[in-house]
């Protein structure tokens, strides 16, 4: 018999908030995370906005000898699984130590750490090198340093397929927990590329909004004059639990995860197929694991990031796959207010999938002005909405044509 598994704790930290509640409240409300970017000097730059945190001290979670060790989006992940941890009301404790496992996922890493190093060896040569640089920067350290913070000693993965690096994260971590190999899964994702060539590099390729002058309504997906993502940074995380071990341990059930779907487009390295059907698959995918079918579905929380072509696309394979029915079917991208956090995107919008089940509360896209021909489905303009939701749908789709769909159940209690 297959294994039943739920969620227990959602952590968040985001342009929105440092904490799940906070962040939550704001995305209700539609507020905006986008401004303007003060990690670095803009000076030159075709895109000066981000979605940066605010007011993010990463003393609140990490010792001051040991931020040398540790890039930011590693700093960010340690604090969202605080949260997420902390929500789901479990201490870590050497009966569970072997059965609880982590599996965080980042599109790049330690970006900042790479530039910084990178610096002193052109300036003051290798001799400056930091010796933390490389553990400071991999993609699997997220992973690493949280599970020793909880000692957490079963499965200890990382991802790194770009923007869907943190869905693809929860959705093995379910099939981990699934099949026996663990009771527990800290999972999902982080990224902090708000960097000198993380957002020049993106603005290379003219993937970014460029409304330097009106940064809050930047990111306006599925919009007629949408001219390109903004970057965020941040993470995700879910706390995953096998049901058994989660009600032995009376723990607050948020909802149940019970599809998860990959696919490839084997297309182009960075644009999807034009006629979506890298996503109509994925999606399809997910729901065959779930044993559903698109009608079961009554929220799609959507890859969204504000691009003229792939919102557009992904609204394409959403016609596709809910057919007569597309058009009553509500859709957000709560990238309008986060930004796009990349390799952290699917375990940030993953939390907030489960955030609307929890609350039937379903979270806007804001920026929502101008109706586009090419995008005609409800996108949940402006202002979130009550709804009565059994099942979500979080899309994820990155680069290379790697694509994530995960789904997610109301908690009925039984």
């Amino acid at each position: 018999m297959t294994r039943r598994v739920v969620v227990t704790g959602v952590g968040l930290v985001c342009a929105l908030g440092i904490g799940t509640e906070e962040s939550w409240k704001n995305l209700q409300a539609g507020q905006s995370g986008v401004g303007p970017i003060t990690h670095f000097d803009t000076t030159g730059f075709d895109c000066r906005i981000a979605g940066e945190i605010k007011n993010f001290d990463p003393l609140n979670w990490v010792e001051k000898k040991e931020l040398k060790k540790m890039g930011r989006y590693i700093q960010t992940a340690l604090a969202a699984a605080d949260f997420a941890v902390k929500m789901a009301g479990w201490q870590p404790n050497e009966a569970d130590s072997d059965e609880t496992g982590v599996y965080i996922g980042s599109g790049i890493g330690g970006f900042d750490v790479i530039e910084r190093e990178h610096s002193k060896l052109l300036h003051g040569g290798p001799g400056r090198i930091s010796p933390f640089f490389i553990p400071a920067s991999i993609v699997n350290l997220a992973s690493g340093h949280v599970s020793i913070r909880y000692k957490a000693r079963g499965p200890n993965s990382a991802t790194a397929t770009a923007c869907s690096a943190s869905a693809h994260a929860i959705g093995d971590s379910f099939k981990i927990i699934e099949r026996g190999a663990a009771e527990m899964m800290i999972c999902g994702g982080t990224e902090a590329t708000i960097t000198p060539m993380g957002v020049g590099g993106f603005a290379a390729m003219k993937a970014l909004s460029t409304r330097n002058d009106d940064p809050t309504r930047a990111s306006r997906p599925f919009e007629l004059n949408r001219d390109g993502f903004v970057v965020g940074e941040g993470s995700g995380i879910l706390i995953l639990e096998s049901l058994e071990h989660a009600q032995k341990r009376n723990a607050p059930i948020v909802a149940e995860i019970v599809g998860y779907g990959m696919s490839g487009d084997a297309y182009h390295i960075t644009s999807p197929m034009e006629n979506g059907d890298g996503a109509f698959r994925v999606m399809k995918a997910a729901l065959k694991d779930a044993h559903l079918t698109p009608e079961d579905i009554g929220y799609v929380n959507a890859h969204g990031t504000s691009t003229p072509i792939g919102d557009a696309i992904e609204t394409t394979a959403m016609r596709r796959l809910f057919g007569d029915r597309a058009k009553k079917v509500p859709v957000s991208s709560t990238k309008s207010m986060t930004g796009h956090l990349l390799g952290g995107a699917g375990g940030l919008e993953a939390g907030i999938s489960v955030l609307a089940l929890r609350d039937q509360i379903l979270p806007p896209t804001i920026n929502y002005e101008t109706p586009d021909p090419a995008c005609d489905l409800d996108y949940i303009p402006n202002h979130a909405r009550k709804a009565s939701v059994d099942y979500a749908l979080s899309n994820s789709f990155g680069f290379g044509g790697t694509n994530a769909a995960l789904i997610f159940k109301r908690w009925s209690g039984k």
